[in-house]
């Protein structure tokens, strides 16, 4: 009885400058085996169906639990992280595919610095500079600390950004990981002092309005954030901005 083996078709490309192709591979099955796995097999022994000697797949990945999002991937033509994805629970041949939103860098590789870009678009962090002892922080009320803690579980994967129509080359909206981080740091007692500087942000260029409420990112996140829920926040948020603004304070 022959050995049980898993097929792929692997969307590779040499550098950013060059033509993607497809190259096929064949590994031995084994139980519970994720991508991750299959591709430590094509990276020891890089050879194709065909029986060619070939340069071995290029993809990143770090921590292996879900945790890091850098192993995000287009996986039979859906964004997700390789490291969950179980081989038995994928149809055959398995495709994949770099993520399109993000340039390539070598095969399954991509540059995600327009993410990390765009959440320094937004001061997506809590300003506090460390040079001197400023004594105990706001406390957050618990009902508020509850939902801040499920946006707060963003791994920055891209996989929101990958599965939105409205985040592309041709356009420059920042996604929805982006304006999640706005409502996280917005509520944060402390990163409250710049809520009104974030909000101006996302009111621009590539902002809110820039959104289509296709609700692609909350469908596609690993981690399950309320991203809609936050995008809707944000509409409340800066239409009150907006009148502080015409009005005055």
């Amino acid at each position: 009885m022959s050995e049980k083996t898993i097929k792929f078709n692997v969307t590779r490309q040499d550098d950013p400058n060059s033509a993607p192709y497809v190259e096929e591979f064949e590994v031995p099955y084994r139980q519970n085996m994720n991508v991750i796995s299959a591709l430590m097999e094509f990276r020891r022994n890089p050879v194709n169906t065909k029986g060619e000697q070939t340069t071995p797949v290029a993809w990143d990945m770090n921590c292996l639990e879900e945790v890091c999002g850098a192993c995000s991937m287009v996986i039979n033509g859906k964004p997700r992280q390789s490291c969950t994805a179980l081989v038995d629970q994928l149809e055959q041949p398995i495709r994949l595919e770099p993520m399109k939103t993000f340039p390539v860098v070598r095969d399954l590789m991509v540059d995600r610095s327009r993410m990390f870009d765009s959440l320094k678009k937004v001061k997506a962090w809590i300003p506090i500079d460390g040079t001197y002892d400023l004594g105990p922080g706001p406390r957050m009320a618990e009902t508020k600390r509850q939902w801040a803690y499920e946006l707060s579980k963003c791994m920055t994967c891209g996989v929101c950004l990958e599965a939105c129509p409205n985040v592309n080359s041709k356009a420059d909206f920042i996604g929805p990981a982006p304006l999640s981080q706005v409502r996280l740091f917005n509520a944060h007692p402390t990163g409250e002092m710049n809520k009104e500087e974030r909000l101006e942000t996302i009111m621009g260029e590539g902002g809110l309005a820039n959104c289509g409420n296709s609700q692609n990112c909350v469908q596609s996140c690993p981690k399950g954030i309320p991203l809609t829920t936050s995008i809707a926040a944000l509409n409340r948020s800066t239409t009150l901005q907006s009148f502080k603004n015409f009005f005055g304070a």
